[in-house]
């Protein structure tokens, strides 16, 4: 278990530190919005709205357990990402089948029995329509 957490938090260091998570070029020259902003927003961009989604802490609050890296500036009021998780870097390299990333934040249990992420879908703490927008988003970076 030591090698595997290990391994996880150098991954994720390296990670962080080269900057390879970002959000999309489309998103990237723009400050990302805190969960205050989130609710007002008007885009139709998936990306963002999964972002969204992921940040509201009645939503996914994704960045309780994770960490993510941005090229965007990181919204003032918009606490770090935890460390309980493995950081959310890579994640089309890590999940090339796009199902697979879905069934994993619908209910990593099913791949995981011991697994501490919610069961996002299972539960119905998230709908199907917010699974996706954050697979999208996810997928973004």
């Amino acid at each position: 278990m030591r090698t595997y957490k290990t391994t996880m938090v150098a991954f994720g260091a390296a990670a962080l530190l080269s900057g390879t998570a970002a959000l999309p070029t489309s998103a990237a020259a723009e400050s990302l919005p805190d969960e205050q902003q989130c609710s007002k927003l008007k885009s139709d961009d998936a990306v963002m709205k999964g972002w969204c989604v992921a940040i509201t802490r009645r939503k996914g609050n994704c960045l309780a357990c994770h960490g993510v890296n941005t090229k965007s500036p990181w919204p003032d009021k918009l606490a770090p990402g935890g460390n309980i998780g493995p950081p959310l870097v890579a994640m089309k390299q890590r999940f090339p089948d796009k199902a697979k990333l879905r069934a994993q934040v619908y209910d990593a249990t099913n791949i995981n029995p011991q697994s501490v992420m919610p069961p996002f879908g299972k539960h119905n703490l998230l709908s199907d329509k917010e699974i996706d927008l954050i697979v999208e988003w996810l997928y973004s970076i």
